[in-house]
C-alpha cells in the first residue's frame, strides 16, 4: 500500500565526522600547479575565496546511503500514478533520457560556429516542422522555457500584430474564460493588456452570448484552452473563432491540454492563430519540481514574421541561424531554448510516429473516462456540468456533497490518498468548481493502477461517512506527516539553504 520509506534522516551537515573523507587525490604535478596558479592571477583578489568552504565531511558509503534514503522517501512518476489534472505528469521513457544525455550532445556549446553544430540544428529544425504539422501552424519557435513563457510570447505576438496594423492603442482587451489556467490572465497582464473574463455556460464551455457581448474593437484576442480545464471539448470552437476574428482579434491556444487531441484534430484547423505547446507535458518530460520545461509557440503565416530571432533556416545544404527578421519582436531568452527537453520530445515523437501519437490521445481519453465513470458511483462525489457528456484527458469532480455531509474536504481526500501510496490529484482548480478534484491519469497508467486509485477513493469516502478520524489527520504513513499549510509556506518557517537554517537556529538560541 505504501510507497515511501520512513527513514529518520538528518540533513547531510549533521552526518559524518571531522577529518572523514570519501576519496583522496594524487599529488598535483608541477605543471598543473603552475597552470592553476596562473588561473588565480586572472581572478580579482576581492573575489578569491580566503577560507575553504565548510562542507560536510563524510565517507563515500555515508554519502551514497544518505541520498539513497532520501530518494526512497520521495514519490515520483516512476513510483506510481501521478494524476495531477492539467499538469499531465506522464511517465518519461528512459530511452529519451539516455539520448538527451549523450556526451556529444552534452558537450555542445551555444557559441560554437554554425558549421560545427549542424547536427543539433537539423534536429531542432525537424522538431519545428513536426510540431507545426501536429498543431496545424505555419512556423514554430522553440525558444520559450515553459508554458507560461510561451503564453507571454503569444500575447507579445498579439501586441506586435496590432501595433503593425496601427491598432494597439485601442485593442487593450484580452478575453479569458473563467475556467482558464491562472497563467493566462497573468501573461496577458504582463504584456500590458486588460483581462476580460468570459463565463462558462451550463455545459462548462464558453458562454457564446457572453462572448458576443464582450468582443469589440478593443479586443486584442481570446486565450482559450481546448479541451478546457474541465476536460470538455469546446463544441462551438468554429463559431468562437468566427466571433473573435470578425471583431479583429486573434485566437490564442493554450496547449496545456494538447495530449488528448494529438493527431486527431489540430488547433490551427480550429481557427487558432497562435498555439503554445507545453512540450514537457505532452511529449514525455515530466515537469515536477518546477522544471525543466519548454513551451514552443506555433503561428499562422501572417504572424510568422514576428517570431523571435534567431530562426533556424535550411538552404538545401546547410542549417544556419537567421537574425535578419525586421518584424521580429527580438529575443525572449538567450540561445535557443531548453535543448535537453526538446531533444527528449524529438526522441518521443520519432519513436512513436503519427500512429503512436494518435494512440496516446485515444488511451489518455479512455483512461480519463474510465476513472470518471467509476468515481460517479461513489457517494459524496459529484461531476459538475453535464455529467453524461464524455470528457477528454481529465475529469473534474466536486467533493462538496461529501464536505456538506461529513466535513471531509477535497484537501482531506488528497492528503488521505498519500496514505494509500498514491499521489493526490490537483485540488481546488478550476475555481469554478467548489471543492474540486481534478484528475488526469494520462495514457501511461495501466488499468490495475487506475483500479487501485478508484478503490482508494471509494475507501476514503467510506471512511468519511463513517467519521473515521484517519481522514482528517492524514497523511500518517508518509515520510513527512501532515503539515500546517499556513505555517509551512510562511517566510519565517522556510529554510531554503544551510546558511539560512544556521541563522534560524542561532536566532532561537538564547
Amino acid at each position: 500500500m505504501f510507497r515511501q520509506a520512513g527513514w529518520d534522516e538528518p540533513i547531510i551537515f549533521n552526518l559524518g565526522k571531522v577529518g572523514r573523507v570519501g576519496y583522496t587525490l594524487p599529488e598535483v604535478e608541477e605543471d598543473v600547479k603552475r597552470a592553476v596558479g596562473n588561473l588565480y592571477t586572472f581572478i580579482p583578489e576581492n573575489l578569491q575565496r580566503k577560507n575553504a568552504p565548510k562542507l560536510p565531511e563524510l565517507s563515500e558509503p555515508e554519502v551514497i546511503r544518505h541520498f539513497i534514503r532520501l530518494s526512497e522517501m520521495n514519490y515520483g512518476v516512476d513510483s506510481g500514478l501521478y494524476p495531477l489534472g492539467s499538469c499531465t505528469m506522464k511517465y518519461n521513457p528512459k530511452i529519451n533520457e539516455y539520448l538527451a544525455g549523450l556526451p556529444k550532445l552534452g558537450m555542445l556549446h551555444p557559441y560554437q560556429d554554425e558549421s560545427t553544430v549542424q547536427g543539433i540544428l537539423e534536429i531542432l529544425y525537424r522538431l519545428e516542422r513536426w510540431l507545426a504539422d501536429i498543431t496545424g501552424t505555419a512556423e514554430v519557435c522553440l525558444q520559450p522555457s515553459a508554458g507560461a513563457h510561451g503564453e507571454f510570447l503569444g500575447v507579445c505576438l498579439m501586441r506586435a500584430y496590432h501595433k503593425l496594423n496601427g491598432e494597439l492603442e485601442k485593442r487593450k482587451d484580452v478575453l479569458v474564460p473563467d475556467s482558464a489556467h491562472g497563467t493566462n490572465p497573468a501573461s496577458a497582464a504582463m504584456a500590458g493588456f486588460n483581462v476580460v473574463v468570459i463565463p462558462s455556460d451550463e455545459y462548462g464551455c464558453v458562454d457564446i452570448e457572453a462572448l458576443k457581448a464582450a468582443v469589440s474593437d478593443r479586443t486584442a484576442g481570446l486565450m482559450l484552452t481546448n479541451p478546457n480545464t474541465l476536460g470538455i471539448f469546446e463544441k462551438n470552437i468554429e463559431e468562437i473563432a468566427k466571433i473573435v476574428h470578425e471583431a479583429g482579434g486573434l485566437l490564442y491556444y493554450d496547449g496545456a491540454n494538447l495530449n488528448p487531441i494529438l493527431c486527431k484534430v489540430r488547433p490551427g484547423d480550429m481557427g487558432f492563430d497562435i498555439v503554445h505547446i507545453n512540450i514537457h507535458k505532452t511529449f514525455g518530460t515530466p515537469h515536477g519540481g518546477g522544471g525543466p520545461g519548454a513551451g514552443p509557440v506555433g503561428v499562422n503565416e501572417e504572424l510568422a514574421k514576428f517570431l523571435p530571432v534567431p530562426r533556424i533556416v535550411f538552404d538545401g545544404e546547410r542549417y544556419r541561424l537567421d537574425y535578419d527578421k525586421p518584424y521580429s519582436i527580438g529575443k525572449i531568452r538567450c540561445f535557443y531554448g531548453n535543448v535537453a527537453v526538446l531533444l527528449k520530445a524529438y526522441a518521443y515523437i520519432l519513436s512513436l510516429g503519427r500512429e503512436g501519437l494518435e494512440e496516446v490521445a485515444e488511451v489518455s481519453v479512455l483512461n480519463a473516462n474510465y476513472v470518471m465513470q467509476k468515481l460517479k458511483e461513489i457517494d459524496g462525489l459529484a461531476l459538475p456540468f453535464n455529467s453524461e457528456k464524455p470528457r477528454k484527458h481529465e475529469c473534474v469532480f466536486s467533493a462538496k456533497p461529501l464536505k456538506n455531509k461529513t466535513g471531509v474536504s477535497a484537501l482531506n481526500i488528497a492528503k488521505r490518498l498519500l496514505d494509500y501510496g498514491l499521489h493526490a490529484p490537483t485540488i481546488y482548480f478550476p475555481t469554478i468548481v467548489d471543492e474540486a478534484l481534478m484528475i488526469e491519469p494520462t495514457e501511461t497508467v495501466e488499468k490495475e493502477e487506475l483500479d487501485r486509485f478508484i478503490e482508494a477513493m471509494r475507501e476514503i469516502c467510506r471512511e468519511a461517512h463513517e467519521k473515521t478520524v484517519k481522514v482528517l489527520k492524514a497523511p500518517q504513513n508518509t515520510a513527512v506527516q501532515r503539515l500546517d499549510e499556513v505555517k509551512a509556506s510562511h517566510p519565517q518557517t522556510m529554510a531554503l539553504s544551510w546558511r539560512m537554517y544556521q541563522k534560524k537556529l542561532a536566532a532561537k538560541d538564547p
